[in-house]
């Protein structure tokens, strides 16, 4: 009996001038494809400002407020909705009213922004805070869940708390700019994203740990240019081993960043240890074109005067801040910054 013969699959053997040729294509089709969605974003929020002007000028044009008072925008809703189907319901038509009267230069944010993002934007009142958010969040790239925490978080007036009038109106118009070690460094870090309890039935350990398994939100907390480096990073001293808690990189100053964490109060040995280890990594770690090391001792609680005399003629890198596990109260750093702006 005649056997039939096996199919085999048909063999593709590797050619790298063929690989080489695809990865072109696919980079062409990958670059066209962002551009069309870069390119239907823009048309779409330049059309959501266009309707919020229309709508803004209908309310300011007759009688129309008289005639259908708070039900404009519920009655116009199921007009366009029959007219055009979803995405014209009444939150999101004063979304785009909001948009217009938040911004009479759309191409402002038309090619930067996407609809969820100027959503949250026009959410804040205030043009200084909302200008600030604008700016970081087009400069790093924040996605509307980062935008969201960092409103939440009051990062704008956090900063701000620490500036004089003219330094909070550069924060407003240029977001933040990273020329020193001061910049990079806040007086206090908000961490209510750990889920830590406020009592103090955790350790520095657990503290450690829960910023590791929330590394992502941790840099988002810590600002611009910071890259992870290691934890509990080992140096030794005279054959004493010791361990720093946190290390990264700074990108944009081209140095070390060592953060050690206290679960209380700071001390001045814990000062003392810290300068030591911005010494060696300074001497042992540093690239001969890196600049020197900054130092932060993140602390539950922070005693001013104990700081001021314990860092008496060290390094000016060296910097103690306190961390929240809960978010600020909003309306007292805005009576903070207000008060600030008022009497500069």
């Amino acid at each position: 009996m005649k056997k039939t013969p096996k199919t085999t699959a048909l063999a593709i053997h590797p050619d790298q001038r063929l690989d080489a040729l695809a990865d072109s294509i696919v980079q062409v089709v990958r670059e066209a494809r962002a551009s069309v969605a870069k390119h239907v974003n823009t048309a779409m929020v330049s059309a959501y400002w266009l309707i919020g002007r229309h709508i803004v000028e209908f309310e300011q044009g007759g009688n129309a407020r008289a005639q259908y008072g708070s039900g404009l925008l519920t009655n116009f809703s199921h007009v366009l909705s029959l007219k055009l189907g979803r995405g014209f319901s009444r939150p999101n038509l004063n979304n785009m009213r909001k948009f217009y009267l938040a911004y009479p230069n759309c191409q402002n944010v038309s090619d930067k922004l996407n609809w969820s993002q100027i959503c949250e934007l026009i959410t804040v009142s205030d043009p200084l805070e909302r200008s600030f958010y604008e700016k970081e969040c087009v400069r790093e790239g924040w996605d509307v869940l980062a935008l969201r925490r960092q409103m939440d978080s009051g990062l704008f007036l956090r900063l701000a708390a620490s500036r004089d009038k003219e330094g909070i109106l550069e924060l407003a118009r240029q977001g933040v700019i990273v020329r020193q070690p001061e910049d990079i460094v806040k007086d206090t870090y908000t961490l209510e994203f750990l889920g830590l309890p406020e009592t103090e039935r955790y350790s520095e350990s657990d503290l450690e740990q829960r910023l590791m398994d929330n590394l992502q939100t941790f840099l988002l907390e810590l600002g611009k240019g910071f890259a992870f480096v290691g934890r509990q990073y080992p140096i030794t001293v005279n054959n004493v081993h010791y361990r720093v808690d946190l290390v990264f990189y700074h990108r944009i100053l081209k140095c070390f960043v060592l953060i050690d964490l206290k679960k209380n109060s700071v001390k001045h040995e814990d000062i003392g240890q810290m300068n030591m280890y911005m010494g060696y990594f300074a001497k042992e770690e540093s690239a001969p074109d890196d600049n020197p090391p900054v130092g932060i001792i993140l602390s539950r609680h922070k005693d001013e005067l104990l700081v001021e005399y314990a860092t008496y003629g060290m390094d000016a890198n060296l910097f103690v801040s306190k961390y929240e596990l809960y978010l600020p109260n909003r309306d007292e750093l805005l009576k903070l910054v207000n008060g600030i702006l008022a009497g500069g």
